[in-house]
């Protein structure tokens, strides 16, 4: 899988001077370009598109500095439809103008190249189990947040205090099936995954029974979900097995994610420093090679 994700770079690194189709480097990688834009954000830290600028931005510069074309030719070249669009998004890289730039001694910032390795410790072992599930519904309250990496959800902690204790146990008394009890539901996450960017998050339970006039309803469709198991602070702990999920278990298992909500069901300890956590991940068995 490595191996496919840095031949999918080498492919990007050939055409930072010209149109790039992800749903190319999702073939590249043998992949879907849905997981291929996941894993790379997992992987990366930033999402494919924002790598993909800051190379170019990063090329675009040492052409500046070069001399050899001007200023609007650069531009052009790397996909900019005007010098000022060009110059805006070089000093929100650099710092400084192109025109600055060309003159002499400033100093430019460079996204390096990016290759994947792995890393081999050893160290922990993942608990997970793969279960079918037939289609169903999560009912509760939704609310649209920002995602937030690292660090408690404001607008989340805020949204759920707002339901109040009498609506929360009538949501909890209609879980009638797996995961039991109340979760918490993303879904329409911004395919880039970048921090500050918006989800439908909805506290709630999976259940078969009819919705309530006052709450709301997602139906998910039947298919494959990867189940993990955790425990240890919180949220920490939660936010790393997300990540490891996609570092670590995706690139050693023939499975990729498919489309759908991502699932969490959590129990905090009685002082809520702690907490035991399940994380249902909708998955696809890849293709064999």
């Amino acid at each position: 899988m490595l191996e496919r994700l840095n031949q999918a770079m080498d492919h990007i690194e050939a055409r930072l001077d010209q149109p790039i189709d992800v749903a190319d480097l999702a073939r590249t990688a043998v992949t879907s370009e849905y997981h291929f834009r996941r894993l790379f954000s997992a992987l990366a830290g930033m999402p494919l598109s924002e790598y993909i600028r800051r190379r170019r931005l990063t090329v675009a510069g040492a052409e500046v500095i070069a001399g050899e074309r001007t200023l609007l030719e650069v531009a052009v070249r790397y996909g900019y439809s005007s010098g000022e669009a060009f110059a805006r998004a070089f000093r929100g890289m650099h710092g400084v103008g192109p025109g600055e730039a060309r003159r002499g001694g400033a100093t430019l910032r460079s996204q390096p190249r990016m290759s994947f390795r792995l890393i081999v410790e050893g160290s922990s072992s993942m608990r997970y189990k793969v279960v079918e599930k037939e289609a169903f519904r999560v009912v509760g309250r939704k609310a649209r947040v920002p995602l937030v990496h690292e660090g408690m959800n404001p607008d989340i902690a805020e949204f759920i205090r707002g339901i109040g204790r009498e609506t929360l146990q009538r949501i909890e008394s209609l879980s009638d099936q797996e995961p039991q009890g109340i979760i918490s539901v993303s879904d329409n996450l911004d395919e880039s995954r970048a921090e500050g960017t918006e989800l439908d998050y909805y506290h709630g339970v999976v259940t078969g029974a009819a919705v309530p006039d006052d709450m709301d309803a997602l139906t998910v469709p039947a298919g494959s979900w990867a189940v993990f198991e955790s425990a240890g602070p919180f949220p920490q702990t939660l936010q790393y097995m997300w990540r490891d999920v996609f570092t670590q278990w995706f690139p050693s298992n023939p499975y990729q994610s498919r489309p759908g909500p991502e699932i969490l069901r959590t129990r905090l300890s009685d002082d809520g420093t702690r907490a035991d956590a399940e994380l249902w991940i909708p998955v696809e068995r890849t293709a064999a090679v």
